[in-house]
């Protein structure tokens, strides 16, 4: 033991540690990027900070990732092999399962809405203790560590919400997808000054944050560009059979480790985007028709340190066309992704790729940035564009094999088995059988 810290867990803590810092660093290049936009004095000195705090975040996840060997090295009694990077760890023993989900909170995602005793019920129809999501927000503790459920009953709730830093453990339990919608329709192009960022119709900012039968939405359009239906800065979030639609940048999975499972998200330009260490599983990816002169990019990921653990990985994903963008697809071209930053990573495996992408595969996005630097790999992939031999010949384009392909399963890449399984969803923690 050190102090309060069991030294035989120093893996775990490192991981944790790494979680939080590759967040840190996230945020701080959104921060860059919004000040990017405008060139006065202020904002070139905001840069400047920025920059140096980037540099020291980025010297400690450079520190965190060497100590594993300097561990060994010093040969500490009690301590095994330390693993910061999670790659290494696949069993996990009963102490070492975080309650982060209880028993109770499995019993409320696999609840039928008429059987729920939520905290808190949103209703239209005056049934509920509120018609609007954010008065029932008002109701959440400060930093609980208990879960508050708030039932949004069916119905179309034009609101923004935000889920701040000081909600955390909150459920959101719909009627359905198709049924609860939550919308908005803020963009970049229709509400100058606002940024990306600031576009989403539902932030989540608190960890623990969890979401069923919901639909989020983003109705600016095509000629909105830019416009979120859900971003999440928070770590351990978990979304089961939402849907999430838009256009441009549809889906923000901004920091921190987060698991979308039978999910359907449509979109043009980067719907699916960001920095977190995000694994999406069963779920419908659906490319919609663009606006003129726009081509669709499924995803996008922004990772721009090599010391942080972000990806975006698609598992048994069914990346397909809408009705409207089948009829365009030769002229409005579709792509699996583009590296936004030059460390992109991102993992395509056991999906269904459809009749709609390009043979290419992917398409730079600013010049060659991330094109020789960045991780991009396909595995187990089927369906008639699941061809990798005329896939874009960057030096990025990675080939794994099924040991490298298990490193980005839920259970080693998000460690999932410490803090899913009591949730009760349905998903599969390693490679999905019989696909």
């Amino acid at each position: 033991m050190l102090g309060e810290y069991d030294m035989s867990k120093i893996g775990k803590y490192l991981l944790e540690l790494k979680t939080w810092l590759s967040g840190a660093f996230t945020s701080q290049q959104t921060c860059i990027d919004s000040f990017a936009q405008s060139s006065n004095e202020s904002s070139q000195k905001m840069q400047s900070i920025l920059k140096t705090s980037m540099e020291i975040t980025s010297n400690a996840l450079a520190m965190l990732n060497g100590l594993s060997t300097i561990v060994k090295e010093l040969n500490i009694p009690n301590v095994g092999n330390v693993d910061s990077t999670g790659f290494n760890r696949k069993l996990f023993s009963a102490e070492d399962m975080l309650e982060w989900i209880s028993q109770a909170d499995r019993k409320l995602l696999q609840a039928k809405p008429m059987d729920l005793k939520p905290n808190v019920v949103v209703a239209k129809d005056g049934s509920g203790k509120y018609d609007t999501i954010n008065k029932a927000l008002a109701e959440v503790p400060v930093k609980s560590p208990y879960r508050f459920v708030i039932h949004i009953k069916a119905g179309t709730y034009k609101e923004k919400i935000n889920v701040t830093k000081q909600m955390t453990n909150v459920i959101f339990i719909g009627d359905g997808p198709t049924k609860t919608v939550i919308t908005n329709d803020i963009s970049v192009a229709k509400n100058p000054p606002v940024r990306t960022y600031r576009t989403a119709t539902v932030g989540v900012d608190g960890a623990g944050f969890m979401a069923k039968d919901i639909g989020f939405d983003n109705s600016a359009g095509p000629e909105g560009h830019q416009a979120v239906a859900f971003r999440a800065t928070a770590d351990r979030v978990i979304m089961f059979n939402c849907h999430f639609t838009g256009y441009q940048d549809t889906l923000y999975a901004h920091r921190e480790r987060q698991l979308y499972t039978n999910c359907l998200i449509t979109g043009t330009v980067d719907f699916i985007f960001g920095d977190a260490a995000s694994i999406f599983q069963n779920c419908m990816l659906i490319v919609r028709k663009p606006g003129p002169g726009q081509n669709c990019m499924v995803t996008t990921q922004e990772r721009n340190d090599l010391g942080t653990n972000s990806a975006i990985v698609l598992q048994n994903c069914t990346i397909s066309g809408a009705p409207d963008y089948i009829q365009v697809k030769d002229t409005n071209k579709a792509y699996l992704g583009r590296p936004w930053k030059q460390f992109a990573r991102s993992i395509i495996m056991q999906s269904q790729i459809d009749d709609i992408i390009q043979p290419e595969g992917y398409a730079p996005m600013t010049g060659t940035i991330g094109i020789d630097t960045s991780f991009i790999a396909e595995f187990g992939n089927r369906g008639p564009d699941a061809d990798t031999s005329r896939r874009v010949a960057w030096k990025g384009i990675k080939k794994i094999d099924i040991n490298e392909a298990n490193k980005w399963t839920p259970r080693v890449y998000l460690e999932s088995e410490t803090w899913v399984p009591s949730s009760g969803i349905p998903y599969s923690p390693d490679m999905v059988l019989g696909v």
